[in-house]
Parts: C-alpha cells; sequence; structure tokens
C-alpha cells in the first residue's frame, strides 16, 4: 500500500464517526420505544406470550411500555414474565395493593440501566388509572418514560375525565421529568387530535403522525380490525419536541400468527427517536 493510499484511508476512517453522528446512526444518538396493551390473559395467553416475546427480542426496544397487565393466581404478572425472558428491568403500577389476588394495571420495561422510578394514581381516582415512570439511561443520556391507559368511556363524560387525567400527567411529569427529555406511551383511548389530548399535544409531539404525514393517516388504526370494525389510532408515543426527533415509526403484531389467532386487540406501535443537537439550554418541557 503507497503512502498516498495509507493517508486516504487513515482520513476515511478519521472521518467515519463524523459522518455517522450526522446521520444519527452514533452510539447513543437514538432510543427505542414499544408500547403494547396487552389485552391481559384473555384468549390463549400461553400461545400469545410467546408470540409477543418473539417480536420483542428481534427488536431488542431501549422501553417498553405495556397497558392491561395482569397477575392473579395461576397467572404471573405478565411484565415480569416477559422482563425475565428478555432480560430487562421493569415497573408495574396498580391500584391494587400488593398481596391482592389479582392485580392489574400498567408496565414500564427497560433494558437501560434505571436512574430513578415513581408511580403515580391519576385523577380521578375512582376511574383505577396508573401511570410508571422510569428516569433509564441511554448510553449516558438521560430519559424519562412515562406509560399510561386513560379512560375508554366513548361518551362525553369519558372526555372530561381524560381531560383532568392528561392534566393529572403532565403535573407529575412536571414534578419527575426534571432536565432530562421526555418520552409519554400507552392507550390513550383517544385520537391524537381528540381535545381531550390538546394540553398533551401541546407538549409533545406524535412519533408516529410525525413520521407518517400523508392523507392515509385516519385509515391507520391500532384497534385490531379483528375485533373493531372502524379504523382508530389511539395508541401513541409522544416525545418531547424540542429534545427529540421522530425518525421511524411502524405498527407491530397486525397480522395474525395462526389463523384466526392474534396478539391481542390491539396492534402495537414502535418509534425510534433520536437526539436533538444541543441548543445550551434544553429544560425538560413542563406544562
Amino acid at each position: 500500500m503507497t503512502m498516498m493510499m495509507r493517508g486516504l484511508l487513515a482520513a476515511v476512517l478519521a472521518l467515519a464517526p463524523l459522518v455517522a453522528l450526522a446521520q444519527g446512526d452514533g452510539a447513543g444518538q437514538s432510543m427505542t420505544m414499544v408500547t403494547f396493551n396487552l389485552h391481559h390473559d384473555r384468549e390463549d395467553w400461553p400461545a400469545r406470550r410467546q408470540v409477543i416475546l418473539r417480536e420483542l427480542q428481534a427488536l431488542k426496544p431501549d422501553a417498553i411500555a405495556l397497558q392491561e397487565v395482569i397477575q392473579k393466581p395461576h397467572v404471573r404478572n405478565q411484565a415480569a414474565w416477559l422482563a425475565r425472558k428478555l432480560g430487562y428491568d421493569y415497573q408495574f403500577v396498580s391500584t391494587d395493593p400488593p398481596g391482592r389476588f389479582k392485580r392489574y394495571g400498567n408496565a414500564l420495561l427497560t433494558r437501560r440501566p434505571v436512574l430513578s422510578r415513581n408511580d403515580h394514581l391519576l385523577a380521578p381516582l375512582g376511574d383505577y388509572r396508573t401511570v410508571a415512570h422510569l428516569r433509564i439511561d441511554v448510553d449516558g443520556r438521560p430519559v424519562n418514560v412515562y406509560a399510561t391507559h386513560l379512560n375508554e368511556r366513548s361518551d362525553e363524560a369519558g372526555s372530561r375525565i381524560r381531560s383532568e387525567q392528561v392534566a393529572d400527567l403532565l403535573t407529575f411529569i412536571a414534578q419527575t421529568a426534571a432536565d432530562a427529555p421526555v418520552v409519554v406511551a400507552g392507550d390513550f383511548n383517544a385520537l391524537v387530535d381528540a381535545g381531550d389530548l390538546s394540553e398533551l399535544r401541546n407538549h409533545y409531539g406524535d412519533s408516529y403522525g410525525s413520521v407518517h404525514v400523508n392523507n392515509e393517516l385516519a385509515q391507520v388504526s391500532t384497534l385490531n380490525r379483528h375485533y373493531y370494525e372502524a379504523p382508530s389510532r389511539i395508541d401513541h408515543i409522544f416525545f418531547q419536541q424540542d429534545r427529540l426527533l421522530a425518525r421511524e415509526a411502524k405498527i407491530l403484531f397486525d397480522q395474525p400468527y395462526a389463523d384466526g389467532r392474534w396478539a391481542s386487540d390491539h396492534y402495537g406501535v414502535w418509534t425510534r427517536l433520536q437526539f436533538a443537537p444541543a441548543t445550551g439550554n434544553a429544560g425538560a418541557t413542563t406544562p
């Protein structure tokens, strides 16, 4: 190899990390997240969990938000089972106290180191809704991830309750996020542009909608069309737009794994979020 060729090779190798950084492909430059409603233990959970596990093992997301997580006699906590199989840490939150024979709630799973953890019962307390919070370390970058599941009613009362829950959720985020970027995922039981979620959208972007900007977005559903006739995208991953950029997003579990058998009555959502360049004074978004 001539001296000139060696010089060219050295220059290319020196530039490679900078090119990767510019493309957002460098280590620690992005994180991935999944949200998925497990449909608790209905239908054939032992078969469904294997399908769900295989997909999550293939994706290896940094964090996973789960809704309708159940534990009861003869059914191990679903989040705990998945976390053990994946080798992830997990946070389960329920309004059912520890020791009760059946507990039902939400969970967060992560393969990253956990810096802090919190949970909260959302107002109004009579609706039995919760939010889980983990601050995780993504290659030296702290990130707050939250998982929740809002009221399911489709009438005006449901809309009012969801609005109250969103307000309480934003307050909880303001109290726990510190100066790290925020990702909020879950089953919101509302379309992304619904008035119930307007305060949330004032602070955070819709990852799927940010990536897939087209006239057919209204036809995208996270409710399984095998169970629900009309398309409805109600499972979302929201992100702090001044700190993160949505780069990729896709729907998961939208095909049967066997004849007439599905992973859930919901589809899942996966997204890749890239860390935005530092602006010098980027504080966490607060309401």
